[in-house]
């Protein structure tokens, strides 16, 4: 028996509705630091209404949730289990990347990858599992042990790992509590379950060299060193994202891409 979106909505609706809504946007706000009246004057809204819905006094209608889900930034995921604490069924779909409505997302995914040789580039959802990446990153999984392979790879772990990159990474405190870090303000901003997770998870990886967070004397970025053999590359990345995404999938994929820091990387990198 095919399970319908009606039904997956109603399931959602009973694993969520134990959380009032009312204490959901109250958390939401609290992450963002805002006071009722910060919020309520940034919604067009008397802060005494906004304490009714905090309190469960008033109920909100949808297009009130919407609303002081889009003023307190909350990620597209979060604002669906807003909807359905609140009663109503999500606003937002959540499609397979593989799905024909998103061939033209895969497809420019797929682009840009492509575009970003001979250096690497990958493409990871919101809990970092690899979901595309270009003939370049390699680089990356050729030392890594095949059990983190196996499945969908997750980019953190095959990073942290003792079996994955780790040890080939000759910076591995200071590119340890970069990642780290960013995790947790991801986590901070999103409230995902599953990503605090990962960090716990992560956090357990043994890891000799202490965690560096004050950048070395020159540097002005956050470097990835890796050692092959009697070569050291130097890498720096950017990230981008959709900025008008209206499905979930979609909102929460990200492009990291690598670029060569010095002039031996970009060499190497070009000769592969």
């Amino acid at each position: 028996m095919s399970i319908t979106p009606e039904v997956m909505a109603g399931a959602l609706k009973l694993k969520f509705m134990s959380t009032p809504i009312g204490e959901m946007l109250r958390d939401w706000r609290g992450r963002r630091r805002l006071s009722q009246l910060d919020l309520a004057l940034s919604a067009d809204i008397s802060a005494r209404h906004l304490s009714f819905l905090e309190t469960g006094r008033s109920a909100p209608s949808r297009e009130m949730v919407l609303r002081l889900a889009e003023q307190l930034e909350v990620p597209l995921r979060e604002r669906n289990r807003l909807l359905l604490a609140a009663g109503f069924a999500p606003a937002y779909q959540e499609s397979a990347l593989d799905s024909p409505r998103l061939s033209a997302v895969q497809a420019a995914v797929r682009q840009v990858l492509t575009a970003h040789e001979p250096y690497p580039s990958v493409a990871v959802d919101r809990g970092w599992n690899l979901v595309e990446a270009n003939a370049a990153s390699s680089l990356f999984t050729d030392t890594v042990a095949p059990h983190l392979l196996q499945g969908q790879p997750n980019a953190l772990r095959l990073s942290l790992h003792p079996d994955g990159m780790a040890p080939h990474i000759a910076n591995l405190g200071q590119w340890r509590a970069h990642l780290l870090s960013r995790l947790a303000r991801e986590i901070a901003v999103s409230g995902d379950e599953e990503v605090t997770a990962l960090l716990e998870e992560l956090r357990g990886y043994p890891c000799e060299e202490p965690e560096v967070e004050v950048p070395d004397t020159g540097e002005v970025f956050v470097p990835l060193r890796i050692r092959l053999e009697d070569t050291e590359l130097s890498l720096l990345s950017t990230v981008s994202t959709f900025g008008t995404a209206l499905d979930v999938t979609v909102a929460e994929l990200s492009v990291e891409s690598f670029f060569p820091a010095d002039a031996v990387t970009a060499e190497f990198l070009r000769g592969r």
